[in-house]
């Protein structure tokens, strides 16, 4: 069972089972009040926070992926910080229907991080990923294939929430830089909404 929240719509959130279709199915009802939800109601600033660390790394010319995009929080932000080529994917097609009234994404793709995604390597210059490693969405292993589909010495920035970042995180990345998978870049705790987060930035390996 998952850490009980105060907040009743985190409480649904963090447990589900985390199967796709129940997940689909909680975001869908979820779409169309998630951001008065969460932006006004939780004080969520995890996509600035995200933003503002990619934008410390790469130029606004770089090409980028919002992984679990939701409504495009994240998107709007790395817009608003003068990033033009942005692509997003989530679970969540009733989430992207909000996402692509923002006006700030290429490609919205409808993607399931549990399992291999439907990207080539390399393909993007940084990924940002927020709210997505958190109570049953998706795991440790997810890390894996967004550096898979950024470019060598390429970055992935994603939120882990403070719950279950002792749930393998600190190991798999270790894991992962032992394999010469992936690099460290820095591991902070960092603001989120109602909890906090650890911010971590992983780079992938040179060419």
């Amino acid at each position: 069972m998952a850490k009980a929240s105060k907040n009743p719509i985190l409480n649904k959130i963090y447990n589900l089972k985390g199967e796709p279709d129940e997940v689909r199915d909680a975001y869908k009802d979820w779409a169309a009040t998630y951001e008065k939800d969460t932006v006004e109601g939780m004080g969520y600033v995890a996509p600035s926070v995200v933003a503002d660390k990619i934008a410390s790394l790469v130029e606004p010319s770089a090409r980028l992926l919002d992984a679990g995009c939701g409504t495009g929080l994240a998107g709007a932000a790395l817009a608003e910080r003068g990033f033009r080529k942005i692509d997003g994917m989530d679970i969540s097609p009733d989430m992207l229907d909000v996402a692509r009234e923002k006006n700030v994404y290429g490609e919205l793709k409808v993607q399931d991080m549990t399992r291999a995604l439907d990207y080539p390597d390399g393909a993007y210059d940084a990924v940002a990923c927020v709210g997505t490693f958190t109570h049953a969405h998706v795991g440790p292993t997810g890390f894996d294939e967004l550096l898979r589909i950024v470019r060598p010495s390429g970055y992935v920035v994603a939120t882990v929430h403070e719950d279950v970042w002792p749930d393998g995180y600190a190991a798999h990345f270790a894991a992962l830089e032992k394999a010469d998978r992936a690099s460290i870049v820095s591991i902070e705790e960092a603001a989120y909404h109602l909890h906090g987060c650890r911010l971590c930035t992983l780079a992938a390996p040179a060419a």
